[in-house]
């Protein structure tokens, strides 16, 4: 079997507090330590009232001194919201701390709206435009000291961090593969160009001083219950934060309801459904077998599984069930 890994919004579900957010994020890291999942990563947002994973290194550390094992990550850094060799000293000093167990993957996006990314880059001219020249920025912080190397990483330097491209588009497949770096896509809420980014990634992958052959992880909503119609019923709270997202007023995680149709408006569903459509959902033999054929099908080096429910014990639940696959 494939590694398995988790990803981690830090959610604050509707009538509880971000206190009790990263609570919750601590005790499924703790978890999926015990579990055997492979990471565990944290993906950077900003002004959206039901992601409390905004300063996501800060959180990384949080959780990776309450474990073990699991390799904690970003997933990702939209890396231009922020300069590189701030990151650098970031990643440095995670991996410093927890040497062995630290991921870097960056995004491109603002990871928000664009007045918010204004005020997170104030008079900063870096644009989305910039992004590979960042990375490679980045990578010369992390890598051994240059002659006449005017400003290094302190700490960074000759730690090496492993960094991933993270994409819902060609761009971020081509960029990987081009870079020779490991490739994530985001399918769990952004499925349309997965199997063409896929296929481009593979095909076009030149072997790098990080990887030698393409590295590619799919993510996918994992929604386990013990019924079909409990792990239905608790995925209609991700359905209900985009049909807010959609309307453009976002808000805390929505409880679950028994049924969407008075929710969503037609366009509203379709959207949905299809943002949604890589989502395995019902009890522990559906979702054994679904998690299956989307490996047999697509093929991934690694999954990476994500599941925004609001009840934290049914996610813990959700993840404990899919572990059973892990080998």
């Amino acid at each position: 079997m494939i590694p398995f890994s988790i990803l981690d919004l830090a959610p604050v579900p509707a009538g509880s507090s971000i206190s009790d957010s990263f609570a919750n994020s601590k005790a499924l890291a703790q978890q999926a330590d015990a579990l055997g999942y492979h990471r565990y990563w944290l993906a950077e947002h900003h002004n959206m009232p039901g992601i409390a994973s905004a300063a996501t290194s800060l959180l990384i550390s949080y959780l990776a001194a309450a474990t073990s094992r699991i390799r904690l990550g970003a997933g990702g850094i939209m890396l231009p919201n922020h300069s590189p060799l701030v990151i650098a000293e970031q990643f440095g000093t995670l991996a410093t701390l927890y040497p062995d167990r630290i991921d870097l993957g960056l995004g491109r996006a603002p990871g928000s709206d664009q007045i918010t990314a204004r005020a997170l880059r104030r008079s900063r001219i870096e644009t989305e435009d910039q992004f590979p020249s960042d990375i490679l920025e980045l990578q010369q912080y992390f890598g051994p000291v240059r002659p006449n190397q005017a400003v290094q990483a302190v700490p960074g330097q000759n730690l090496n961090v492993p960094l991933w491209i993270l994409g819902s588009s060609l761009y971020g497949a081509q960029l990987a593969a081009h870079l020779g770096l490991p490739y994530a896509f985001a399918s769990h809420f952004a499925p349309k160009m997965m199997v063409q980014a896929a296929e481009l990634y593979r095909r076009q992958f030149r072997p790098s001083a990080q990887l030698d052959k393409p590295y590619l992880m799919l993510a996918l909503n994992v929604f386990a219950s013990e019924t079909t119609a409990e792990a239905q019923r608790l995925f209609t709270s991700p359905q209900q934060q985009f049909v807010n997202l959609v309307r453009g007023v976002p808000d805390l995680l929505p409880a679950p309801v028994e049924s969407m149709d008075q929710i969503w408006q037609p366009h509203e569903k379709a959207y949905v459904e299809q943002a949604l459509s890589c989502s395995v959902i019902g009890n522990p033999a559906e979702v054994k077998q679904g998690l299956l054929n989307f490996i047999a099908e697509h093929q991934p080096d690694e999954l990476m599984l994500a599941c925004m429910m609001h009840d934290p014990k049914a996610r813990q639940l959700s993840f404990q069930i899919a572990a059973e696959l892990i080998g």
